[in-house]
Protein backbone atom coordinates (compact mmCIF):
# COMPACT_ATOMS: atom_id res chain seq x y z
CA UNK A 1 0.00 0.00 0.00
CA UNK A 2 1.60 3.13 -0.71
CA UNK A 3 1.61 6.07 1.70
CA UNK A 4 0.48 9.18 -0.72
CA UNK A 5 1.22 12.01 1.86
CA UNK A 6 2.27 12.36 5.76
CA UNK A 7 1.15 15.29 7.64
CA UNK A 8 2.06 16.88 11.24
CA UNK A 9 -0.32 18.84 12.70
CA UNK A 10 0.61 22.50 13.32
CA UNK A 11 -1.45 22.73 16.25
CA UNK A 12 0.08 19.47 18.41
CA UNK A 13 3.93 18.00 18.26
CA UNK A 14 1.82 14.75 19.37
CA UNK A 15 -0.42 14.74 16.29
CA UNK A 16 0.56 13.13 12.89
CA UNK A 17 -1.62 12.55 9.94
CA UNK A 18 -1.40 9.86 7.24
CA UNK A 19 -3.10 9.14 3.41
CA UNK A 20 -3.36 5.48 1.63
CA UNK A 21 -3.32 4.85 -1.71
CA UNK A 22 -4.18 0.97 -2.25
CA UNK A 23 -5.85 1.26 -5.58
CA UNK A 24 -3.26 -0.67 -7.47
CA UNK A 25 -4.37 -4.02 -5.90
CA UNK A 26 -8.01 -2.84 -6.97
CA UNK A 27 -8.74 -1.17 -3.26
CA UNK A 28 -10.22 2.22 -3.98
CA UNK A 29 -11.55 3.10 -0.72
CA UNK A 30 -10.51 6.24 1.25
CA UNK A 31 -7.60 5.95 3.97
CA UNK A 32 -7.45 8.62 6.04
CA UNK A 33 -5.67 8.07 9.61
CA UNK A 34 -4.66 10.69 12.89
CA UNK A 35 -2.74 9.58 15.61
CA UNK A 36 -2.54 12.18 18.55
CA UNK A 37 0.51 10.11 20.33
CA UNK A 38 3.21 10.77 17.59
CA UNK A 39 3.08 7.37 15.57
CA UNK A 40 1.88 4.91 18.32
CA UNK A 41 -1.39 4.33 17.58
CA UNK A 42 -3.78 5.20 14.30
CA UNK A 43 -7.16 5.63 14.06
CA UNK A 44 -9.37 6.06 10.93
CA UNK A 45 -10.87 9.48 10.33
CA UNK A 46 -11.81 8.30 6.68
CA UNK A 47 -15.85 8.80 8.70
CA UNK A 48 -18.33 9.20 5.57
CA UNK A 49 -15.65 9.91 2.50
CA UNK A 50 -17.48 8.17 -0.29
CA UNK A 51 -16.52 4.83 -0.45
CA UNK A 52 -14.93 4.89 -3.99
CA UNK A 53 -12.17 7.54 -3.85
CA UNK A 54 -8.87 6.72 -3.36
CA UNK A 55 -7.21 9.63 -1.27
CA UNK A 56 -3.70 11.39 -2.43
CA UNK A 57 -3.34 14.37 -0.06
CA UNK A 58 -4.84 16.35 3.26
CA UNK A 59 -4.28 19.76 4.81
CA UNK A 60 -4.51 20.83 8.15
CA UNK A 61 -6.36 24.42 8.68
CA UNK A 62 -3.55 26.56 10.64
CA UNK A 63 -6.82 28.31 12.57
CA UNK A 64 -9.34 25.60 13.42
CA UNK A 65 -7.20 21.84 14.00
CA UNK A 66 -10.70 20.17 13.00
CA UNK A 67 -11.22 22.02 9.35
CA UNK A 68 -8.91 18.98 7.73
CA UNK A 69 -9.09 19.58 3.02
CA UNK A 70 -8.43 15.77 1.65
CA UNK A 71 -7.77 15.82 -2.39
CA UNK A 72 -9.12 12.54 -3.87
CA UNK A 73 -9.16 10.96 -6.89
CA UNK A 74 -12.37 12.60 -8.11
CA UNK A 75 -11.99 16.09 -6.11
CA UNK A 76 -11.86 17.63 -3.02
CA UNK A 77 -13.99 17.20 0.83
CA UNK A 78 -13.48 18.94 3.85
CA UNK A 79 -14.46 17.54 7.52
CA UNK A 80 -15.58 20.87 9.62
CA UNK A 81 -15.59 18.29 13.00
CA UNK A 82 -11.58 16.34 12.75
CA UNK A 83 -13.03 13.27 10.09
CA UNK A 84 -16.45 12.27 11.64
CA UNK A 85 -18.53 13.84 8.45
CA UNK A 86 -17.10 15.21 5.13
CA UNK A 87 -18.48 17.60 2.45
CA UNK A 88 -17.57 17.74 -1.49
CA UNK A 89 -16.33 21.31 -2.86
CA UNK A 90 -18.66 20.51 -5.50
CA UNK A 91 -17.83 23.74 -7.39
CA UNK A 92 -14.57 21.35 -8.64
CA UNK A 93 -14.51 19.48 -11.98
CA UNK A 94 -14.40 15.39 -11.17
CA UNK A 95 -10.52 15.09 -11.68
CA UNK A 96 -8.12 13.79 -9.55
CA UNK A 97 -6.34 15.91 -6.91
CA UNK A 98 -2.63 15.63 -6.27
CA UNK A 99 -2.18 17.90 -4.18
CA UNK A 100 -3.01 20.54 -1.44
CA UNK A 101 -1.96 23.98 -0.24
CA UNK A 102 -2.89 26.54 2.12
CA UNK A 103 -2.00 30.13 1.74
CA UNK A 104 -2.15 31.30 5.07
CA UNK A 105 -1.84 34.51 4.91
CA UNK A 106 -5.17 35.50 2.49
CA UNK A 107 -6.33 31.98 4.31
CA UNK A 108 -7.12 30.77 0.38
CA UNK A 109 -6.93 26.59 -0.32
CA UNK A 110 -4.58 26.49 -3.85
CA UNK A 111 -5.68 23.10 -5.02
CA UNK A 112 -3.66 21.06 -7.41
CA UNK A 113 -4.91 18.59 -10.21
CA UNK A 114 -3.77 15.99 -12.86
CA UNK A 115 -4.56 17.66 -16.12
CA UNK A 116 -7.20 20.05 -15.09
CA UNK A 117 -4.64 22.80 -13.68
CA UNK A 118 -4.45 24.94 -10.70
CA UNK A 119 -7.72 26.07 -8.59
CA UNK A 120 -8.13 28.41 -5.66
CA UNK A 121 -10.61 28.74 -3.13
CA UNK A 122 -10.45 32.34 -1.82
CA UNK A 123 -10.88 32.95 1.59
CA UNK A 124 -12.49 30.28 2.94
CA UNK A 125 -12.75 31.34 6.32
CA UNK A 126 -16.30 30.63 5.70
CA UNK A 127 -15.67 26.94 6.64
CA UNK A 128 -14.36 27.80 10.11
CA UNK A 129 -18.03 28.42 11.06
CA UNK A 130 -20.12 26.25 13.40
CA UNK A 131 -23.09 24.94 10.87
CA UNK A 132 -25.10 24.80 14.85
CA UNK A 133 -24.27 28.82 15.39
CA UNK A 134 -25.70 29.31 11.36
CA UNK A 135 -28.53 27.24 11.92
CA UNK A 136 -30.08 29.93 15.71
CA UNK A 137 -28.94 32.76 12.96
CA UNK A 138 -31.56 33.91 10.29
CA UNK A 139 -28.44 35.29 8.52
CA UNK A 140 -24.70 35.29 8.91
CA UNK A 141 -22.09 37.29 7.34
CA UNK A 142 -18.66 35.65 7.53
CA UNK A 143 -15.68 37.60 8.49
CA UNK A 144 -14.55 39.96 5.67
CA UNK A 145 -11.23 40.28 4.12
CA UNK A 146 -9.31 43.79 4.56
CA UNK A 147 -9.09 45.00 0.59
CA UNK A 148 -6.64 46.75 -0.82
CA UNK A 149 -8.13 49.98 -2.45
CA UNK A 150 -6.39 50.23 -5.93
CA UNK A 151 -8.27 50.52 -9.78
CA UNK A 152 -8.25 47.84 -11.74
CA UNK A 153 -6.09 48.05 -15.05
CA UNK A 154 -6.83 46.83 -18.56
CA UNK A 155 -3.63 45.30 -19.88
CA UNK A 156 -5.33 43.42 -22.79
CA UNK A 157 -8.16 46.08 -23.95
CA UNK A 158 -10.87 44.87 -20.79
CA UNK A 159 -10.40 41.48 -22.36
CA UNK A 160 -9.02 38.24 -20.73
CA UNK A 161 -6.83 37.39 -23.21
CA UNK A 162 -6.70 40.31 -25.36
CA UNK A 163 -6.26 39.80 -29.05
CA UNK A 164 -3.60 37.28 -27.77
CA UNK A 165 -5.78 34.24 -29.32
CA UNK A 166 -7.25 31.04 -27.15
CA UNK A 167 -3.50 29.33 -26.84
CA UNK A 168 -2.45 32.14 -24.88
CA UNK A 169 -2.73 31.14 -20.89
CA UNK A 170 -4.15 33.45 -18.37
CA UNK A 171 -6.55 32.24 -15.39
CA UNK A 172 -9.39 34.33 -14.08
CA UNK A 173 -9.06 36.69 -11.25
CA UNK A 174 -11.54 36.57 -7.83
CA UNK A 175 -14.07 39.28 -8.90
CA UNK A 176 -12.84 42.67 -8.33
CA UNK A 177 -13.36 44.68 -5.02
CA UNK A 178 -14.50 43.99 -1.57
CA UNK A 179 -16.41 40.44 -1.74
CA UNK A 180 -18.81 39.80 0.79
CA UNK A 181 -20.08 35.96 1.71
CA UNK A 182 -22.83 35.29 3.80
CA UNK A 183 -25.62 32.71 5.09
CA UNK A 184 -29.30 32.63 5.08
CA UNK A 185 -31.29 30.10 7.01
CA UNK A 186 -34.24 30.30 4.87
CA UNK A 187 -35.78 31.38 2.20
CA UNK A 188 -37.79 34.49 1.63
CA UNK A 189 -40.63 34.05 -0.75
CA UNK A 190 -43.89 35.68 -1.72
CA UNK A 191 -47.08 34.49 -0.53
CA UNK A 192 -47.81 32.78 -3.46
CA UNK A 193 -45.11 30.91 -2.99
CA UNK A 194 -45.49 30.12 0.24
CA UNK A 195 -49.17 28.75 -0.30
CA UNK A 196 -47.92 26.71 -3.11
CA UNK A 197 -45.34 24.66 -0.83
CA UNK A 198 -48.28 24.83 1.74
CA UNK A 199 -51.05 23.10 -1.12
CA UNK A 200 -47.91 20.74 -2.75
CA UNK A 201 -47.36 19.23 1.11
CA UNK A 202 -51.26 19.03 1.58
CA UNK A 203 -51.33 17.00 -1.40
CA UNK A 204 -48.82 14.93 -1.13
CA UNK A 205 -50.51 13.95 2.57
CA UNK A 206 -53.61 13.50 1.17
CA UNK A 207 -55.44 16.93 2.56
CA UNK A 208 -57.75 19.20 0.97
CA UNK A 209 -56.40 22.47 -0.55
CA UNK A 210 -58.87 24.95 -1.09
CA UNK A 211 -59.51 27.77 -3.11
CA UNK A 212 -58.02 31.00 -1.76
CA UNK A 213 -60.12 33.97 -1.06
CA UNK A 214 -60.42 36.61 -4.03
CA UNK A 215 -58.79 39.05 -0.89
CA UNK A 216 -56.03 36.86 -0.64
CA UNK A 217 -55.36 36.67 -3.94
CA UNK A 218 -55.62 40.50 -5.05
CA UNK A 219 -53.22 40.82 -1.67
CA UNK A 220 -51.07 38.09 -3.65
CA UNK A 221 -50.72 40.47 -6.92
CA UNK A 222 -50.41 43.18 -4.76
CA UNK A 223 -47.44 41.83 -3.21
CA UNK A 224 -43.42 43.13 -3.83
CA UNK A 225 -41.25 40.42 -4.21
CA UNK A 226 -39.30 39.84 -0.65
CA UNK A 227 -36.09 41.57 -1.04
CA UNK A 228 -32.45 41.19 0.66
CA UNK A 229 -29.90 43.92 0.53
CA UNK A 230 -26.61 44.86 1.49
CA UNK A 231 -26.08 48.50 3.12
CA UNK A 232 -22.47 49.58 3.36
CA UNK A 233 -21.17 52.51 5.95
CA UNK A 234 -18.17 54.38 6.68
CA UNK A 235 -16.73 55.11 10.32
CA UNK A 236 -19.03 57.73 10.27
CA UNK A 237 -22.09 55.63 10.16
CA UNK A 238 -22.55 57.49 6.36
CA UNK A 239 -24.38 55.16 3.87
CA UNK A 240 -21.81 54.26 1.00
CA UNK A 241 -23.59 51.79 -1.00
CA UNK A 242 -26.37 49.46 -0.98
CA UNK A 243 -26.04 46.17 -2.86
CA UNK A 244 -28.70 43.59 -4.17
CA UNK A 245 -28.30 40.29 -3.12
CA UNK A 246 -30.14 36.86 -3.32
CA UNK A 247 -33.38 36.04 -0.17
CA UNK A 248 -32.85 32.15 -1.25
CA UNK A 249 -31.48 29.60 1.49
CA UNK A 250 -27.88 28.72 1.65
CA UNK A 251 -24.33 30.41 0.66
CA UNK A 252 -23.89 33.14 -1.33
CA UNK A 253 -21.00 36.01 -2.59
CA UNK A 254 -21.56 39.72 -3.86
CA UNK A 255 -19.23 41.98 -4.59
CA UNK A 256 -18.90 45.97 -3.86
CA UNK A 257 -16.46 47.75 -6.19
CA UNK A 258 -15.16 50.16 -3.58
CA UNK A 259 -17.18 53.01 -5.11
CA UNK A 260 -20.09 55.59 -4.01
CA UNK A 261 -23.36 54.69 -6.63
CA UNK A 262 -22.79 55.99 -10.06
CA UNK A 263 -24.83 58.76 -11.47
CA UNK A 264 -26.26 57.14 -14.90
CA UNK A 265 -29.79 57.08 -15.18
CA UNK A 266 -32.17 54.49 -13.63
CA UNK A 267 -32.79 51.77 -16.57
CA UNK A 268 -34.67 48.68 -16.37
CA UNK A 269 -33.85 46.61 -18.97
CA UNK A 270 -30.12 45.72 -20.13
CA UNK A 271 -29.17 45.82 -23.32
CA UNK A 272 -28.46 42.80 -25.80
CA UNK A 273 -25.44 43.91 -26.08
CA UNK A 274 -22.17 45.48 -24.54
CA UNK A 275 -18.83 45.91 -26.25
CA UNK A 276 -15.90 44.86 -24.06
CA UNK A 277 -14.64 48.51 -24.43
CA UNK A 278 -17.57 49.30 -22.24
CA UNK A 279 -16.91 50.33 -18.34
CA UNK A 280 -19.66 49.60 -16.02
CA UNK A 281 -21.19 52.97 -14.34
CA UNK A 282 -19.18 53.98 -11.86
CA UNK A 283 -19.21 56.31 -9.06
CA UNK A 284 -16.54 58.26 -6.73
CA UNK A 285 -13.53 56.37 -5.32
CA UNK A 286 -14.28 55.18 -1.21
CA UNK A 287 -11.48 56.12 0.65
CA UNK A 288 -9.42 54.03 3.00
CA UNK A 289 -10.47 53.32 6.30
CA UNK A 290 -13.05 51.41 8.06
CA UNK A 291 -16.63 50.22 6.91
CA UNK A 292 -19.26 48.01 7.90
CA UNK A 293 -21.79 46.06 6.46
CA UNK A 294 -25.54 44.92 7.31
CA UNK A 295 -27.56 42.77 5.89
CA UNK A 296 -32.00 43.66 5.60
CA UNK A 297 -34.59 42.51 4.62
CA UNK A 298 -37.76 44.04 3.18
CA UNK A 299 -40.66 42.30 3.28
CA UNK A 300 -44.42 42.55 3.48
CA UNK A 301 -43.18 46.04 3.73
CA UNK A 302 -41.11 45.88 6.53
CA UNK A 303 -37.78 46.62 6.35
CA UNK A 304 -35.76 43.97 9.43
CA UNK A 305 -32.15 44.12 9.64
CA UNK A 306 -30.44 39.98 9.55
CA UNK A 307 -27.40 41.25 10.85
CA UNK A 308 -25.41 42.88 12.99
CA UNK A 309 -22.82 45.42 11.44
CA UNK A 310 -19.65 43.78 10.12
CA UNK A 311 -16.27 45.31 10.28
CA UNK A 312 -14.22 45.50 7.44
CA UNK A 313 -11.10 47.42 6.19
CA UNK A 314 -10.12 49.41 2.90
CA UNK A 315 -6.33 49.80 2.65
CA UNK A 316 -4.50 51.99 0.37
CA UNK A 317 -2.63 50.56 -2.00
CA UNK A 318 0.75 53.10 -2.26
CA UNK A 319 1.90 51.56 -5.53
CA UNK A 320 2.60 55.01 -7.77
CA UNK A 321 3.98 57.92 -6.60
CA UNK A 322 0.87 59.80 -8.32
CA UNK A 323 -1.44 58.55 -5.48
CA UNK A 324 -2.75 61.42 -3.77
CA UNK A 325 -2.03 61.79 -0.34
CA UNK A 326 -5.34 63.77 0.39
CA UNK A 327 -7.91 60.62 -0.28
CA UNK A 328 -10.90 62.90 1.27
CA UNK A 329 -10.12 65.93 -1.00
CA UNK A 330 -10.33 63.76 -4.04
CA UNK A 331 -13.66 62.49 -2.61
CA UNK A 332 -14.79 65.60 -1.95
CA UNK A 333 -13.95 66.74 -6.00
CA UNK A 334 -15.42 63.18 -7.34
CA UNK A 335 -18.51 63.59 -5.26
CA UNK A 336 -19.07 67.41 -6.85
CA UNK A 337 -18.35 65.94 -10.25
CA UNK A 338 -20.43 62.83 -9.91
CA UNK A 339 -23.47 65.27 -8.62
CA UNK A 340 -23.19 67.38 -11.29
CA UNK A 341 -23.13 64.76 -13.95
CA UNK A 342 -26.17 63.09 -12.23
CA UNK A 343 -28.03 66.86 -12.84
CA UNK A 344 -26.61 67.17 -16.53
CA UNK A 345 -27.56 63.40 -17.59
CA UNK A 346 -31.45 63.70 -16.01
CA UNK A 347 -31.52 66.91 -17.91
CA UNK A 348 -30.62 65.41 -20.85
CA UNK A 349 -33.31 62.31 -20.17
CA UNK A 350 -35.80 65.28 -19.37
CA UNK A 351 -35.45 66.78 -23.10
CA UNK A 352 -35.77 63.60 -24.35
CA UNK A 353 -39.32 63.02 -22.58
CA UNK A 354 -39.77 66.72 -23.50
CA UNK A 355 -39.42 65.43 -27.00
CA UNK A 356 -41.93 61.85 -26.98
CA UNK A 357 -44.47 64.44 -25.17
CA UNK A 358 -44.29 67.01 -28.15
CA UNK A 359 -44.65 64.34 -30.66
CA UNK A 360 -47.68 63.07 -29.19
CA UNK A 361 -48.74 66.96 -28.87
CA UNK A 362 -48.53 67.52 -32.49
CA UNK A 363 -50.87 64.54 -33.40
CA UNK A 364 -52.86 65.64 -30.31
CA UNK A 365 -53.68 69.01 -32.63
CA UNK A 366 -55.31 67.17 -35.49
CA UNK A 367 -57.56 65.09 -33.22
CA UNK A 368 -58.84 68.36 -31.38
CA UNK A 369 -61.07 70.19 -32.89
CA UNK A 370 -61.15 73.39 -30.71
CA UNK A 371 -57.55 73.51 -31.22
CA UNK A 372 -56.35 75.41 -33.95
CA UNK A 373 -52.84 77.85 -35.47
CA UNK A 374 -52.03 79.46 -32.31
CA UNK A 375 -51.79 76.16 -30.27
CA UNK A 376 -49.55 74.98 -33.16
CA UNK A 377 -47.58 77.99 -32.85
CA UNK A 378 -47.53 77.59 -29.38
CA UNK A 379 -46.07 74.07 -29.40
CA UNK A 380 -44.05 74.99 -32.18
CA UNK A 381 -42.19 77.49 -30.26
CA UNK A 382 -41.62 75.31 -27.33
CA UNK A 383 -39.98 73.06 -29.76
CA UNK A 384 -37.29 75.55 -30.95
CA UNK A 385 -36.75 76.31 -27.62
CA UNK A 386 -36.02 72.51 -27.02
CA UNK A 387 -33.69 72.32 -29.64
CA UNK A 388 -31.93 75.72 -28.93
CA UNK A 389 -31.70 73.91 -25.06
CA UNK A 390 -30.15 70.57 -26.60
CA UNK A 391 -27.01 72.65 -28.00
CA UNK A 392 -26.01 73.66 -25.33
CA UNK A 393 -26.43 70.39 -23.13
CA UNK A 394 -25.10 67.65 -26.16
CA UNK A 395 -23.72 69.93 -28.58
CA UNK A 396 -24.79 71.04 -32.09
CA UNK A 397 -25.44 67.86 -34.16
CA UNK A 398 -26.37 69.98 -37.41
CA UNK A 399 -22.32 70.94 -37.57
CA UNK A 400 -20.70 67.31 -35.69
CA UNK A 401 -22.93 65.44 -38.64
CA UNK A 402 -21.10 67.28 -41.23
CA UNK A 403 -17.80 66.42 -39.85
CA UNK A 404 -17.23 69.73 -38.30
CA UNK A 405 -15.38 70.99 -35.46
CA UNK A 406 -18.26 72.04 -32.68
CA UNK A 407 -17.80 74.03 -29.43
CA UNK A 408 -17.65 71.66 -26.17
CA UNK A 409 -21.34 71.13 -25.18
CA UNK A 410 -21.79 71.06 -20.86
CA UNK A 411 -22.09 67.35 -21.48
CA UNK A 412 -18.95 66.85 -23.95
CA UNK A 413 -17.38 68.76 -21.02
CA UNK A 414 -18.84 67.06 -17.93
CA UNK A 415 -17.93 63.25 -19.59
CA UNK A 416 -14.92 64.02 -20.48
CA UNK A 417 -14.13 65.43 -16.93
CA UNK A 418 -16.01 62.50 -15.45
CA UNK A 419 -13.60 59.83 -17.22
CA UNK A 420 -10.42 61.48 -16.38
CA UNK A 421 -11.26 62.09 -12.67
CA UNK A 422 -13.04 59.00 -11.43
CA UNK A 423 -10.70 56.18 -13.32
CA UNK A 424 -7.48 58.08 -11.31
CA UNK A 425 -6.03 58.05 -8.01
CA UNK A 426 -4.64 61.17 -8.69
CA UNK A 427 -5.58 64.93 -7.08
CA UNK A 428 -7.46 66.75 -9.08
CA UNK A 429 -5.39 69.06 -11.26
CA UNK A 430 -6.06 72.94 -11.54
CA UNK A 431 -7.18 72.48 -15.13
CA UNK A 432 -9.69 69.69 -13.34
CA UNK A 433 -11.20 72.25 -11.11
CA UNK A 434 -11.64 75.18 -13.53
CA UNK A 435 -13.01 72.78 -16.01
CA UNK A 436 -16.22 71.83 -13.11
CA UNK A 437 -16.53 75.55 -12.67
CA UNK A 438 -17.13 76.41 -16.09
CA UNK A 439 -19.15 73.54 -16.50
CA UNK A 440 -20.92 74.72 -13.53
CA UNK A 441 -21.67 78.00 -14.67
CA UNK A 442 -22.89 76.80 -17.84
CA UNK A 443 -25.64 74.15 -16.55
CA UNK A 444 -26.94 76.56 -13.99
CA UNK A 445 -27.88 78.94 -17.00
CA UNK A 446 -29.36 75.90 -18.79
CA UNK A 447 -31.11 74.79 -16.20
CA UNK A 448 -33.02 77.55 -15.44
CA UNK A 449 -34.07 77.61 -19.27
CA UNK A 450 -34.80 73.72 -18.62
CA UNK A 451 -37.45 74.49 -15.63
CA UNK A 452 -38.95 77.73 -17.72
CA UNK A 453 -39.34 75.13 -20.74
CA UNK A 454 -41.02 72.28 -18.39
CA UNK A 455 -43.86 74.99 -16.81
CA UNK A 456 -44.29 76.14 -20.38
CA UNK A 457 -45.02 72.67 -21.74
CA UNK A 458 -46.95 71.73 -18.76
CA UNK A 459 -48.92 74.91 -19.09
CA UNK A 460 -49.88 73.85 -23.01
CA UNK A 461 -51.06 70.41 -21.91
CA UNK A 462 -53.32 71.83 -19.35
CA UNK A 463 -54.86 74.02 -22.46
CA UNK A 464 -55.11 71.33 -24.54
CA UNK A 465 -56.61 69.13 -21.62
CA UNK A 466 -59.45 72.24 -21.42
CA UNK A 467 -59.69 71.59 -25.12
CA UNK A 468 -60.57 68.34 -25.26
CA UNK A 469 -57.69 66.67 -26.45
CA UNK A 470 -56.84 62.86 -26.30
CA UNK A 471 -54.75 61.90 -23.79
CA UNK A 472 -50.69 62.35 -24.59
CA UNK A 473 -48.12 61.25 -22.03
CA UNK A 474 -46.80 63.21 -19.42
CA UNK A 475 -50.24 65.12 -18.80
CA UNK A 476 -52.59 65.17 -16.21
CA UNK A 477 -56.19 64.18 -16.68
CA UNK A 478 -59.04 65.75 -16.06
CA UNK A 479 -62.92 65.53 -16.91
CA UNK A 480 -66.02 68.41 -17.43
CA UNK A 481 -68.99 66.03 -15.87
Amino acid sequence: TYVSDVLASSHSDQVIYATFDNHKKGDFKPYVVKSTNQGKSWQSIAGDLPKRGFVHTIVEDHVDPNLLFVGTEFGVHFTQDGGSTWHELSSLPTISVRDLEIQQRENDLVVGTFGRGIYILDDYRALRSDTADLKNQTATVFPIRDQWLYIEGSQYDHREKGSSGSEFFTAKNPAFGANFRYYLNESFESKKKQRRKAEIKKEKDGLDTPYPSWDELREEDAEKAPMVYAEIKNADGDVVSRLKAKASKGMHQINWNMRYPAPDQVTLTKPSFVPYWVSDPMGPLATPGDYTITLFKRQDDMLTALTDPEPFKLKSLANSPEITEQPEDLLAFQAELSELARAVNGASAQMGEFNNRIKHLNEALLLTNQAGDAQAKALRDIELRINDLSVQLSGDRTVARRQEATAWSIGNRVGTLFFNVMGSQSDATDNHKRSLAIAKAEFKVALQELQNISKDLAAFEAQMESLGAPWTPGRETGWND
